[in-house]
């Protein structure tokens, strides 16, 4: 049998041959186990079979719970209390199902089920619940029926055909927390968000929407990632046709529109989630030691298991289908595939990835998450967030790889914090800086971000906040800027710059970081008064022409804008598709200069804070260049040193280049970076 291409194009990984083939033919194997040749796609369905739906006249529910032994519907239908006629009947291997005539439940009516096993019983929220609400007093979840005449369509204003982003082409992507995306110190809706951001994120050029939080999780504080119903939309924001009305009209703007999926994990609660739900601890979840994470209070599901497996793969499906997503970030993917849950590892070499601490069945829902998203939308995208570096995370499946498209550059923001804390200005390496960014696996695709969400939470500091620390309250009004806010403006360009501008793949932003929103992030909790002042997005800066902020918004539109119109990608045989390599030109640590090319853009930065540079020169294609994105140019905040209209030819050196280069000189001012377009 010939080696499958992962291996063969990475020679470390030799050594490890039989794992890597190990794990592949297991996942063919498992997918022929459970959907007995058809379609992948076609047998996760779980969400058409089970839950509540309404079928002509009638309601029809099932439930998986082998260890019941009685369930009954309860709610505002029967006045929550167990009733014969509304007792679901159990069919084989652990389904329960009943059926009610139309006039016995109601659009809007509450309903929980009770499920009785040997020696207890518990109300219950259906696990495939489409709609959970919370009662604003008792602060209860339930779930609802959902059963509305209205159908979700798009804003006709802004109805058109967008141009959307083709394949290949980079994804720059506005990662969103809709709750807290209003100026108001409140829960910001779907419509809301539709209506005042969506608009300001479309301006700016990113082509791809990553909205947070969108499952139903319990704990507004948990920043949505202690799920407790899979398949229901948080009610917090909206009803269902709000969110997918948001969709339609992202997609109008021509934006890709992901979700942030959490399959990692689920919140233990039992009253919400699935936590204990037929009386068994172990019925989704692992049983024992592995059943609850060390380090996120919550619960590990047990991937080996048929019944999880159909009930995740068709989550996946079901967002997709039922709301039009068109991907998903997978979170804690780390913690998946390691039995320690990545915890405690440095992961220092290849045999950190093959020591038997991975979970093999995890390794499988993945690959197999991926290749039904796939089925589903042949464009769709699916991006890990691994900080172990597994490899052949994001390489296809047919290759030996788990079949993501891009998986997170982790360790780009982690650099930055280490970077801007630990180093001084005058010992900022321009070429280890380059390096940073693009030390990654030429085979798979990469998302780049200069910072996290988690960063921006409170304890921690935004990128502009660590450079500016307390001078942003007080001096980030034009005019009135101290050193230390000059210095963090033009730092904070300049690292945007250097990350999207390297990306492999794409480049990520999370909502107000782009134009330097000073705050952090504090979501109500009994410690702050449950107060929302810092769990929202204060628009009015940017929107104030006084401040710096309308700057940062400026030049980050600019810049998405240039690179999604110049990093075409390209092709060839080894890599496919791809965009355009980073061709380093110039790097001297001395100076603090570096520049180099991509595709017939040339970008040039001076770290250094003390030293402008009059007629630096480094060897480029010989020919003409103008500037056309300058990081000290005065409606940028900078201090406009340069004259931007001036061409620029090089000049020839043809004992020492040869014809084809030449010598480009420029003034390059302190702390600045410059974009040169070839023209001719």
């Amino acid at each position: 049998m010939k080696s499958l291409k992962l291996i063969q194009s990475d020679s470390y990984l030799q050594p490890f041959a039989e794992a890597i083939e190990g794990r592949y033919n297991y996942a063919l194997q498992r997918e022929k186990e459970l959907t007995n040749g058809v379609k992948l796609s076609d047998w996760a369905n779980g969400h058409m079979y089970y839950g509540l739906h309404k079928v002509g006249k009638k309601w029809i529910i099932r439930e998986w719970a082998p260890n019941a032994t009685a369930i009954y519907l309860v709610g505002d239908c029967n006045g929550w209390q167990k009733d014969e006629a509304y007792r679901l009947q159990p069919v084989e291997n652990g389904v329960w199902e009943a059926t009610f005539a139309e006039k016995m439940l109601k659009h809007e009516q509450l309903y929980k089920l009770l499920v009785e096993w040997q020696g207890g019983c518990g109300e219950r929220i259906p696990s495939y619940a489409r709609r959970v609400v919370q009662d604003p007093v008792t602060k209860l979840f339930a779930a609802q029926v959902w059963a509305p005449a209205e159908q979700a369509k798009g804003d006709k204003a802004i109805r058109r055909k967008a141009k959307r982003r083709k394949a290949g082409e980079p994804l720059f992507i506005y990662e969103c927390h809709i709750g807290m995306s209003s100026e108001e110190e409140k829960v910001n809706s779907y419509d809301e968000f539709r209506r005042d951001v969506l608009p300001r994120i479309a301006k700016l050029g990113y082509n791809c929407l990553q909205i947070m939080a969108i499952q139903e999780h319990p704990y507004y504080g948990s920043f949505g990632y202690h799920v407790s119903n899979f398949f229901a939309v948080s009610s917090r924001c909206g009803t269902p046709e709000e969110l997918k009305r948001l969709i339609a009209d992202a997609h109008a703007y021509g934006m890709d529109v992901i979700m942030d999926i959490v399959h990692s994990h689920a919140v233990k609660n039992e009253l919400e989630g699935l936590g204990n739900f037929d009386g068994t601890p172990y019925q989704y979840f692992h049983d024992g030691a592995r059943r609850e994470h060390p380090a996120w209070d919550s619960l590990c599901f047990d991937y080996g298991k048929t019944e999880v497996l159909h009930f995740l793969l068709s989550n996946c499906k079901f967002w997709m289908e039922e709301y039009d997503f068109d991907g998903f970030r997978f979170d804690g993917v780390t913690s998946m595939i390691y039995k320690s849950h990545g915890l405690g590892e440095d992961f220092v070499d290849y045999s950190c990835y093959y020591n038997l601490n991975q979970d093999g069945d995890a390794i499988c829902y993945l690959t197999l998450a991926n290749k039904l998203i796939h089925e589903v939308k042949k464009n769709a995208i699916s991006i890990a967030e691994d900080m172990s570096g597994m490899p052949g995370l994001a390489c296809p499946i047919q290759d030996g790889g788990m079949g993501f498209d891009y998986r997170l550059a982790m360790g780009i923001p982690d650099f930055w914090i280490k970077y801007i804390k630990e180093v001084r200005d005058e010992d900022w390496k321009a070429g280890h800086i380059f390096y940073e960014m693009t030390n990654r696996r030429q085979d798979e695709k990469t998302i780049s971000y200069a910072e996290s969400h988690d960063q921006a939470l409170v304890g921690d500091k935004t990128i502009i906040f660590r450079l500016c620390d307390a001078d942003m309250y007080w001096h980030f009004e034009k005019g009135h800027s101290t050193y230390m806010v000059d210095r963090g403006i033009a730092l904070h360009k300049m690292i945007r710059l250097i990350t999207a501008s390297t990306i492999n793949g794409g480049y990520l932003n999370f909502m107000g970081n782009e134009f330097g929103l000073p705050e952090w992030i504090d979501f109500p909790r009994q410690g702050n008064g449950w107060s929302h002042k810092y769990a929202r997005r204060q628009w009015s800066l940017v929107d104030n022409e006084n401040y710096f902020f309308s700057c940062l918004n400026l030049f980050d539109e600019k810049m998405v804008h240039l690179l999604r119109e110049h990093l075409a990608p390209v092709k060839d045989k080894k890599y496919g598709v791809h965009l355009p390599w980073d061709e380093k030109l110039w790097d001297n640590e001395g100076d603090q200069v570096m520049a180099f090319q991509r595709g017939d853009l040339v970008f040039v930065f001076n770290w250094n804070g003390m030293k402008s540079f009059e007629g630096y020169g480094f060897p480029v294609t010989a020919g003409k260049y103008k500037v056309v994105l300058n990081t000290d140019a005065k409606e940028f905040a900078g201090f406009g040193l340069s004259d931007d209209t001036v061409e620029h030819f090089t000049m020839p050196d043809e004992g020492y280049l040869g014809k084809e280069k030449g010598w480009l000189r420029l003034y390059l001012p302190a702390r600045s970076a410059v974009v040169l377009q070839k023209i001719d």
